[in-house]
């Protein structure tokens, strides 16, 4: 059964429904289980998902790794973990959701999927689509980067530039899947939402956190990662919940700017502007979702300059991690939070996508030349 997140109006599984007629996201039920043995997250947690996982749909997405990272640990105050999204197959977490969407897809018997994207859930959706010879719709907006154009060209998906609000293509994308016949997987599915919430069980497997700190756009990984943890919890199998932080970049920050403001419905953030375009949703569809469990759960927001995302990139870069700069937001917001967080917390960050998706920001730094003659002089 689905549910409303917001006014609670249950729907069908039978029917591809995706947002409630309130026009709030749906989402699963809270299931409980026990952890069983297998390689795979899927077959670890499988009584936490609603069919039966076919790992032939997989291209090896999720046991991500949660690495300790010690120079930062050290010098913020607290044990930092990082879980790194970046080792997905199209290198971002948007494979998780992806891999579930494409269950939920074939299991109602689509041929088409599709998805709204400008970044990596198009790669992801253009990628299973093309596994699965599915005819796949990737629609972008038309300010795109070429670079992340060429990224999609590989998977030979119909790639679609819509002029227009960037915004509403959400909505629009939703209408014309009903009456063409394509699943749209996009960023807040109840499905999608699923797949995320494998992060949870895979951090609960190694750590009890204090705090995760949570990139967010759309809101559906943040659903995601919360929805996990409240099923772990009703499970019996941690004790409490963590500190969730969701975390948003000053250039465009719709769910912050009302959490600060104690407003219970977000506002379209205007002229949005900031490095980190892969969190960039003026208009986030799970934003009211969002700001209810921050309410409910007694979570945490925090909006964070481009010059902290930057420093903060360069920071994970020395911990042997190079990530986009969304998912470099965490280590800004846990900064921002220095002396606020209490001493030798465990506080998990989530890196949700490689830097390699995003280079035309990256500067390289100062670079030495050399004769081979004098190489060796160069080097003291």
């Amino acid at each position: 059964m689905l549910r409303c997140t917001s006014c609670g109006r249950e729907y069908s599984l039978r029917k591809p429904y995706q947002r409630c007629e309130c026009g709030e996201p749906l989402e699963l039920e809270l299931f409980k289980g026990v952890p069983g043995i297998g390689k795979r997250v899927w077959e670890r947690f499988s009584q936490f998902y609603p069919f039966a996982l076919d790992l032939e749909y997989s291209l090896g997405e999720g046991d991500t790794p949660l690495t300790k990272a010690k120079r930062l640990s050290k010098e913020l105050g607290v044990k930092l973990y990082l879980k790194n999204e970046t080792t997905n197959p199209t290198w971002s977490f948007k494979d998780r959701g992806t891999f579930i969407g494409i269950h939920r897809a074939l299991e109602l018997g689509f041929n088409k999927i599709g998805t709204v994207s400008t970044g990596n859930m198009a790669a992801s959706v253009a990628a299973y689509g093309a596994r699965f010879g599915l005819d796949t719709y990737i629609l972008v907006s038309s300010s795109i980067a070429e670079e992340k154009l060429k990224a999609l060209e590989a998977y030979g998906a119909n790639i679609i530039k819509v002029h227009g609000d960037y915004g509403e293509l959400y909505y629009k994308s939703l209408e014309i899947g009903r009456r063409k016949g394509i699943y749209f997987i996009n960023s807040d599915d109840p499905f999608r939402v699923e797949g995320y919430k494998s992060i949870s069980f895979e951090i609960a497997e190694e750590v009890t956190p204090d705090y995760v700190v949570i990139p967010t756009s759309s809101g559906g990984l943040f659903r995601g990662i919360v929805k996990g943890f409240l099923e772990l919890k009703e499970s019996g199998l941690i004790d409490k919940l963590p500190t969730f932080v969701a975390v948003q970049a000053e250039g465009c920050s719709p769910i912050c700017r009302a959490f600060s403001e104690g407003r219970q419905k977000i506002e379209r953030f205007e002229n949005p502007h900031t490095i980190a375009h892969a969190i960039e949703n003026p208009y986030p569809p799970s934003g009211n979702a969002v700001l209810r469990l921050l309410n409910e759960l007694k979570g945490l927001c925090v909006a964070v300059s481009d010059e902290e995302i930057l420093e903060a990139q360069q920071d994970l870069g020395r911990e042997g991690i190079f990530v986009q700069p969304a998912s470099a937001t965490g280590i800004a917001a846990i900064r921002k939070f220095r002396g606020k967080i209490e001493e030798n917390a465990k506080v998990v960050s989530i890196l949700t996508g490689s830097g390699l998706k995003t280079l035309s920001h990256v500067k390289a730094g100062k670079i030495m030349e050399c004769t081979l003659e004098k190489l060796e002089e160069c080097m003291r």
